[in-house]
């Protein structure tokens, strides 16, 4: 059995998918309100703040992977990922069952050296520190063999389906009701972002291959990198007319915050799109060569079609 905790989100679907065509028919759903991605995906309803929930859920579980997504608000996340994270710490030692951690950047320092898997965890405000914690609960795990775990990182988020981020919103979303993009500070800087479903792929092969444990893996993605005006240059050409877009500065985003919670809390995130954003992804793809990334031209072209932009 595989389980999945915190089913519903993009990533977490897109990795039932592909767990059910490449590796197992037995896959366990979990999540507040789980629903089926196949007829036969088993569902079970769980609050993973309890830690007897969480124990249940992992039961007669091989592998866990833990997607979860939490409300964007960095008090919550302060409170809340420390505490999921030893619940299902303890689930997976209990059942004796591996972890596979999907996590972002957030931890990260807000520069512009190159991210790898030796990047220090240092983070530029709460959300980050939230994230700090959890991940170092967990190596703490790992480096006292309480579990067989590993850490999947993956940067900004693009892609179709209920793809959530940054990019999604102020691109994709806005071109889908007929308003003009937006772009975060600088135009000009390289930008890594990661296609959702190679996300999940990545994941579940890391996942499903044994040595890969006990270590830190950055999921893979496209190395020719886009700045924001590439970017749109790319969705101009495959629309096939010019596609004009807007700034938002630093200080029109600071007036912003104040009426506006959830700009507020993307205010943490600001330095990292002022300056070159270099995710470096060569780890996964010198272990797994024949996995093949999704361009960002592909990635482009695969979300106009999704979002039904002409």
């Amino acid at each position: 059995m595989q389980t999945i905790l915190g089913a519903n989100g993009i990533i977490g679907e897109e990795l039932a998918k592909v767990l059910r065509l490449n590796y197992t028919n037995k896959i366990k759903l979990v999540g507040r309100n789980p629903k089926k991605v196949h007829e036969e995906d088993i569902l079970f309803k769980c609050d993973l703040l309890d830690p007897q929930s969480v124990n249940a859920a992992l039961a007669d579980t091989d592998i866990a992977y833990l997607t979860v997504g939490l409300p964007y608000e960095s008090e919550l996340w302060l409170r809340q990922w420390p505490v999921i994270m030893t619940n299902v710490i303890l689930g997976c030692k209990e059942h004796g069952c591996k972890l596979v951690y999907f996590d972002n950047t957030y931890a990260y320092p807000q520069g512009s050296k190159i991210q790898n898997e030796n990047t220090p965890l240092e983070p530029g405000g709460k959300k980050g520190m939230a994230k700090k914690i959890a991940a170092e609960l967990l190596l703490d795990a790992i480096e006292k063999k309480e579990i067989n775990a590993v850490i999947c990182r993956a940067p900004e988020f693009y892609g179709p389906g209920k793809t959530k981020g940054i990019t999604n919103d102020l691109v994709f979303g806005n071109l889908q009701k007929h308003k003009k993009p937006k772009f975060l500070l600088n135009d000009n800087v390289k930008r890594t972002l990661i296609f959702t479903p190679d996300a999940s792929r990545a994941m579940a092969q890391i996942g499903n291959t044994d040595n890969a444990y006990s270590q830190t893996w950055h999921l893979p993605c496209d190395d020719d990198r886009l700045t924001f005006k590439e970017f749109m240059e790319e969705i101009s050409k495959q629309l096939g007319r010019k596609i004009s877009y807007g700034k938002l500065g630093a200080f029109i985003l600071k007036i912003a915050a104040v009426f506006n919670p959830f700009v507020k809390e993307t205010l943490e995130l600001l330095p990292r799109y002022a300056i070159d954003n270099i995710f470096d992804s060569s780890k996964f793809k010198k272990r797994f060569p024949d996995f093949r990334v999704t361009t960002y031209q592909e990635g482009i072209k695969i979300i106009l079609k999704d979002y039904k932009i002409e």
